[in-house]
């Protein structure tokens, strides 16, 4: 071992590009502008990936099962699946004002084909700051969505996209990759997208409760202090068993009431990172927890098929003495406690006005604010559509998102695992110091993934324990802020 890795998780391997393009809509659209909502306004211009991993397609299972057809029916699909999705063709320009606006233009998404020399089963999915982190996924933005297709030296193929994040949500991201393999598949698109941002348009008089204290008008963010980023993020992927999953909610709703799989993970993680953050701080100090809500169900019937950004972060906060002292269920209790004010239509329809009082100055979370205080948001990843993204060639093997935001605010997200059942996959991405305490604190809990989660046979991933120190990478992304 080197650094405290294996020789595996360095993942020392090369990937080739061999061509980019552009692919447009099959279809001509005609060029218009797109206004970006008020609540797509509170995110700052960073991305989110998202990418998949299939095994060698058997012959007797596709109809184009080598690398260069499967290329060619995922552009051919994606052009098909650009004509109802089309904003994601076009581009962010600034308006008059100095405000994000979309222009659909319809200049195409840039589709990179590459070559990786390393096979499935010997991928370090646990670490994909080595494994994913430029190699797999794109190493930059270009445009509002960029696609990467790569054939492994097994055969296999990793289809991953770059979604610019003030244009899209996950719920976003999911509907449009559901659209894309069904045309892959020649099957019609079931959920055509809307893009009607009158369904967001602020009331007139606009009206938001002065309790509404979960953003905050960038003008009035302190300066941070050189202190503020030394603790370097790093991105792990673990696999939770569906046992310890009900044993967490069972655990989690011997108090008030019964609680949410969510509401329970998120405290049982609330708890082991407040306790690693007493080692490095007085027990007074704070430790913030957030959730990632989607507004849609609130917003009404009409939302379900809305294509933006449509989330909210609550969030709550407790000392480093109370999260060591507490029970799971009364850690739970506030986890639903600072959620229940979000789960309204009021509440979504109150940030939209907040944010039309304030335009065109710029807003953020508060729960970034202050990087000295420990601080995480989940965001719920299960009904990530891992069963209905074949192309052509069969499920996945394994799917996640891959949000290494830079912020020393954590950012963890649970989906379900692609082979079925009730395990869960969970993408962390924390400070350094924290991944050590929570693979020391919870690593029974926290697996980390290995090939055999995936059904795939390998004895190259050592998972002794001594492999689980936990070293920083070498570059971090600072880009900063927000995902659902």
């Amino acid at each position: 071992m080197e650094n405290g890795f294996s020789k595996e998780d360095q993942q020392c391997y090369s990937v080739r590009v061999i061509r980019k393009e552009r692919v447009a809509a099959v279809l001509p659209l005609q060029e218009h502008w797109l206004p970006l909502s008020n609540i797509d306004l509170l995110l700052p211009p960073l991305h989110f990936d998202v990418f998949s991993c299939y095994k060698k397609p058997a012959t007797s299972s596709t109809k184009a099962c080598g690398f260069s057809a499967m290329v060619s029916g995922l552009k051919a699909a994606l052009a098909q699946t650009l004509v109802s999705y089309y904003a994601l063709a076009g581009e962010v320009v600034t308006n008059s004002q100095g405000e994000p606006e979309l222009l659909c233009d319809n200049r195409g998404v840039e589709f990179i084909e590459a070559h990786a020399d390393i096979e499935l089963k010997n991928l370090c999915l646990y670490n994909p700051d080595e494994s994913v982190e430029g190699k797999l996924v794109p190493t930059k933005m270009e445009g509002l969505l960029c696609v990467q297709a790569t054939e492994l030296k097994c055969g296999g193929i990793v289809v991953a996209c770059m979604f610019d994040h003030r244009i899209a949500d996950a719920y976003s991201a999911n509907m449009f990759l559901v659209g894309w393999a069904e045309a892959a598949g020649e099957k019609p698109i079931s959920v055509v997208p809307s893009f009607r941002r009158s369904l967001l348009s602020p009331r007139r008089p606009g009206c938001h409760d002065e309790s509404l204290d979960l953003y905050m008008p960038l003008s009035l963010l302190p300066m941070p202090s050189p202190s503020d980023s030394i603790n370097h993020s790093i991105s792990r992927i673990y696999c939770i068993s569906a046992d310890d999953v009900e044993e967490m909610q069972a655990a989690a709703s011997t108090g008030s009431g019964r609680r949410s799989k969510l509401e329970a993970f998120s405290a049982f993680l609330w708890r082991v990172i407040g306790k690693a953050a007493a080692k490095h701080a007085a027990a007074a100090e704070g430790c913030r927890m957030g959730i990632v809500v989607d507004g849609r169900a609130r917003l009404g019937g009409s939302m379900s098929s809305y294509f933006g950004n449509v989330l909210s972060i609550p969030y709550g906060s407790l000392s480093l003495d109370e999260l060591g002292s507490m029970e799971l269920c009364g850690v739970a209790d506030e986890v639903h406690e600072f959620l229940g004010g979000a789960l309204t239509e009021e509440h979504f329809r109150g940030i939209i006005d907040w944010v039309e009082s304030i335009r065109p100055e710029k807003a953020v979370s508060k729960i970034y604010l202050d990087e000295r205080t420990p601080s995480l948001v989940v965001s719920s990843g299960q009904r990530f559509p891992v069963g209905k993204l074949d192309f052509g060639w069969g499920t996945p093997a394994f799917s996640s998102y891959h949000f290494p935001w830079g912020s020393s605010t954590g950012y963890v997200m649970p989906m379900p695992m692609a082979s079925g059942g009730e395990d869960w996959v969970v993408y962390v991405h924390l400070p350094s110091k924290f991944i050590e305490e929570l693979e020391a604190e919870a690593g029974h809990v926290f697996r980390r993934l290995t090939s055999e989660h995936l059904g795939l046979t390998s004895t190259s991933v050592d998972t002794t324990p001594e492999s689980m120190t936990v070293t920083p990478p070498a570059v971090v992304d600072a880009s900063a802020l927000v995902l659902v």
